[in-house]
């Protein structure tokens, strides 16, 4: 069983143990914390350089430096405190830092609220035991045989068909019903392929709704996005050796992941409100009254700051923006201020939880919107690698991911 050390302040006072526990326990994982003497925990405080006030940030601190030392035997991290809790904030972000620089285990961090549930850290369980499990076949570089993966995502449905690490037939669509939506987009993509159903060798599907589409049509990878959307973009963008940043701002949830040799060791996803993803940038088109991809080029001619945007939530934002308006200003410095805020967002959310590394690679349907790419490169300090076919890298990293299930079934 693989064993993930929980570092970890006020989650049972908070009542989210057992949701974590549960999460661990759905993809065959199990939480575990490393064993250290009350003296050792004075030490590590000392050797670390920074002394909160809570006994519980000490003993995380004291744990971590268990698992770093080679004391404690774990297989990944998990590093979580209260949201609310600004010194744990600084300790999580730390100790991450720190078991990234002194380990080659994979760490996720996260802040939890009372109302934190299993499914909701469902992903990142299950990515820690992929990148544990199938670290070989996270590795592999090259795609062989005849496959198909399916992305069903929160606002569209993505099917790609390689053959022999080639791109042989695509088709995105609007997400609806899972299985009506999922089978359609593998249809197109087959007809453009020119290939038929049955003749593909392996099937991978990952997003929202893998678990149904994977039964339903007898997948040979089931796999949560983290995983799928790191392998397709690095394969895309051709940096499958080295370092590597990949941000998917998605529809629902947004994605940042570190990769070494096109192996994550780092992510997290999620973030506050919808201000901070997609969806906030297809409201502004709908009020705006253009087409959302039309807003990339609006706002490439706009100018973000003459436009104040001061608030996370996608409604208020959407008012500021009104306001602006109603003002004077023009919808090309409507359009660049929505997507410098979403930028900003995502780098005050999401990117703090991690250490970009150069280059950065944007994927995603949003990576379509130039003036978001724009944004982001103000944010990271460097323009962001698009790769073609960016809007597919879930697909491309399943279809990719499930041919290594072929050899030795040949």
């Amino acid at each position: 069983m693989i064993k993930i050390a929980q570092l970890s302040c006020g989650t049972e006072y908070s009542g989210v143990q057992s949701e974590i526990e549960r999460a661990a326990t759905t993809v065959g994982a199990k939480m575990v914390f490393p064993d250290v003497e009350a003296a050792e925990i004075e030490r590590a405080v000392e050797e670390f350089g920074f002394r909160p006030t809570s006994p519980q940030l000490k003993l995380m601190i004291a744990r971590t430096l268990a698992i770093t030392e080679g004391h404690y035997d774990a297989d990944a991290v998990f590093i979580s405190s209260c949201f609310r809790c600004a010194e744990a904030a600084l300790i999580r972000n730390e100790l991450r830092r720190y078991v990234q620089e002194h380990s080659h285990l994979p760490v996720v961090t996260y802040s939890f609220t009372e109302r934190t549930k299993a499914g909701q850290l469902l992903t990142r369980m299950e990515a820690l035991v992929t990148i544990v499990e199938r670290k070989e076949l996270l590795a592999r570089e090259r795609q062989v045989g005849l496959t198909a993966g399916i992305d069903s995502g929160s606002s569209t449905t993505k099917a790609m068909i390689m053959r022999d690490n080639e791109i042989i037939g695509k088709f995105w669509h609007p997400t609806g019903e899972v299985i009506g939506s999922a089978q359609e987009a593998l249809d197109k993509a087959l007809a453009e392929a020119g290939v038929k159903q049955s003749d593909l060798e392996a099937i991978g599907v990952t997003g929202y709704g893998r678990y149904t589409i994977g039964k339903k049509l007898n997948c040979q990878l089931i796999q949560e996005e983290l995983t799928t959307n790191s392998k397709g973009a690095v394969w895309l963008a051709d940096r499958q050796k080295g370092e590597a940043t990949i941000i998917d701002i998605g529809g629902m949830d947004n994605k940042a992941i570190t990769v070494r040799d096109g192996i994550p060791d780092n992510f997290t996803m999620g973030g506050i409100c919808a201000g901070a993803s997609g969806r906030f940038l297809e409201l502004t088109a709908k009020r705006l009254k253009v087409e959302i991809t039309e807003l990339g080029a609006l706002a490439d001619r706009g100018d973000a700051r003459k436009v104040p945007m001061n608030s996370y939530c996608s409604i208020f934002g959407i008012q500021d923006l009104v306001t602006s308006l109603a003002a004077g200003q023009t919808i090309e410095d409507v359009a660049a201020a929505a997507c410098q805020s979403v930028a900003d967002q995502v780098y005050e959310q999401q990117l703090q939880e991690i250490d970009v590394r150069q280059p950065v690679i944007q994927v995603g349907g949003t990576s379509l919107i130039s003036g978001l790419v724009k944004a982001l490169g103000n944010v990271v300090g460097s323009k962001p690698i698009v790769p073609p076919n960016s809007q597919y890298i879930g697909s491309v990293g399943a279809a990719l991911l499930s041919s290594g299930f072929l050899e030795g079934h040949r």
